[in-house]
Order: C-alpha cells, then sequence, then structure tokens
C-alpha cells in the first residue's frame, strides 16, 4: 500500500490505495458515504464467507439511525462509496438549494428512475436536488407511496453527510436544510 491523493473540490485528501486493486482504502474510523445509504464512519472490516467466497467487508456503522452495512472492499470504488465532503463543502451546498433549478417530468415512472439515477450518482448537490423537487412535486400536488419514501431517503442521505461533515447535530442540520428549502 502506498499514499496518493484524491482531488475533492480544491482541497486535496490523502488516501490509501492497495496496489492490486487501485481502489481507495478507508480504514476503521474513517468518515464515508455509502450513495444509497448515507453516511457513516467505518465500524471493522471483516471477513465473511457469502456464497462460498471469502472477502473482505467494510462495516459502515450509519450516523442516522445506527444501521450497520457490509460493503465488499473491493467493489466499494464502483458502488460509488467515497469520503465525507468538507464542511465548507457542505455549507456550499446548503447556500445552493435555494437556487437549484428543478425540472421534473409529469411521468411518474420516467421521473423516479431519474431522481434514482440522482441518489446513486453519490453528489450532494444532486441528492438535494432530488430532495428539493419531491418536496416542491408534494406541495402541488402529493407523493405516490415510492416517491414518498425516497423523498425520505434522499432527505437521509443529505441530512447524515453533513451532519459527519460538521459534527452538528441532526435536528440543526434539518432545520438548515428546511429553511434553505422554504
Amino acid at each position: 500500500m502506498y499514499l496518493y491523493r484524491i482531488k475533492q473540490g480544491k482541497e486535496c485528501i490523502e488516501s490509501r490505495t492497495d496496489l492490486l486493486g487501485g481502489g481507495i482504502v478507508f480504514q476503521v474510523g474513517d468518515k464515508i458515504v455509502h450513495p444509497m445509504h448515507g453516511a457513516g464512519i467505518v465500524d471493522s472490516i471483516v471477513q465473511k464467507k457469502i456464497n462460498g467466497v471469502v472477502r473482505e467487508y467494510y462495516i459502515l456503522k450509519l450516523s442516522v439511525g445506527g444501521m450497520l452495512v457490509m460493503i465488499p472492499t473491493a467493489n466499494s470504488e464502483e458502488i460509488g462509496v467515497r469520503p465525507v465532503v468538507k464542511g465548507d463543502e457542505a455549507d456550499r451546498v446548503i447556500a445552493a438549494i435555494p437556487d437549484i433549478e428543478v425540472d421534473m417530468t409529469p411521468n411518474w415512472n420516467r421521473r423516479y428512475r431519474e431522481n434514482m439515477l440522482r441518489l446513486k450518482s453519490g453528489n450532494l448537490l444532486e441528492v438535494a436536488r432530488v430532495v428539493k423537487g419531491l418536496m416542491l412535486r408534494e406541495e402541488e400536488r402529493g407523493l405516490s407511496t415510492g416517491e414518498r419514501k425516497m423523498l425520505h431517503s434522499a432527505k437521509q442521505i443529505l441530512i447524515s453527510e453533513i451532519v459527519l461533515s460538521q459534527d452538528a447535530s441532526y435536528e440543526d442540520v434539518e432545520a438548515r436544510i428546511n429553511t434553505a428549502l422554504a
């Protein structure tokens, strides 16, 4: 293993890389984000035998709800696992929320797929776009059960990363986001 730098915005973060796989390697205690579950802290790294194959997994303890997620270390980069954004980047995302333009198709099936792609991107600004779009839609026409669940998940993903990046409380971050959305 050796160290290299990853550009994230204007700053660089140091990360370890595996010479064979070339992917980012996280350690116990690192703050990371899973695009579909949100942010958490690497609780441990374990080897598990699943379907007859022994693999290493990050055990991610989510900051919201305390749920544990197993992430295969070899696939973490493909999945979109990344370090938590810096605090000033989280501030920029919250500040940008009022100016985010939302373009939602009236076709619920297409809208759902587009929003799912935005969530899977792992981009915090795209997650904020989903939250804003679904909240506006909810005010105008209401949401289907699936979209209501997606709104809840998107808010959890957004809030969990900002909570970890700024060491703030859930309630404080939620209030800041709600103010930005108003």
